[in-house]
């Protein structure tokens, strides 16, 4: 008698090739989402600060001067006080909705946005904290272009002072 086996399926070491495979292809495709979504991150946050700072501009050209920064201080290391962009500000209610129908409050990591006016209200400050949620520029070290996420994005009279370039670590 002879015995037909019909050979269906795959061997293990078949499976092990291909689970290796999809193993190498995983290792490469997970960091480069990971750094597409940190991008993707910063630049809303740079699109929205340029919101933010166009609302202003409309606003200073009607009323030859910057929204206030009235609302609650945050400390930070900046030469002027800071408030953050929250409902109860007096940057919200100059603005909204006269110049900007809603103003984005928080960056793409989920921080408030930073803002504030210089004494005679003729300078402004737009500052997002980065992935690290954490103030790092004073008044004397804004650096210009960066390659790190946690850095903050500054937004200064209608320019970002420091903002991100290039290939992010």
């Amino acid at each position: 008698m002879r015995l037909n086996r019909s050979k269906k399926g795959f061997t293990l070491i078949e499976l092990l090739i291909v689970v290796a495979i999809i193993g190498i292809i995983v290792a490469i495709a997970i960091p480069n989402l990971l750094n597409a979504i940190q991008r993707a991150k910063q630049k809303r946050t740079m699109g929205d600060m340029r919101t933010i700072g166009t609302a202003a501009e409309a606003y200073a050209v009607d009323n030859n001067r910057y929204p206030s920064a009235a609302g609650y201080s945050i400390p930070t290391s900046l030469a002027i006080p800071t408030t953050t962009i929250n409902n109860s500000n007096g940057m919200q209610n100059h603005l909204s909705p006269t110049y900007i129908k809603l103003i984005p409050m928080k960056d793409g990591w989920d921080s408030y946005f930073l803002y504030t006016v210089s004494a005679t209200s003729q300078d402004y400050i737009i500052l997002s904290a980065g992935k690290n949620g954490a103030v790092s520029v004073t008044a004397g070290n804004v650096v210009g272009p960066t390659t790190d996420f946690n850095q903050d994005i500054v937004f200064v009279d209608g320019q970002f002072m420091q903002f991100p370039d290039g290939i992010q670590q």
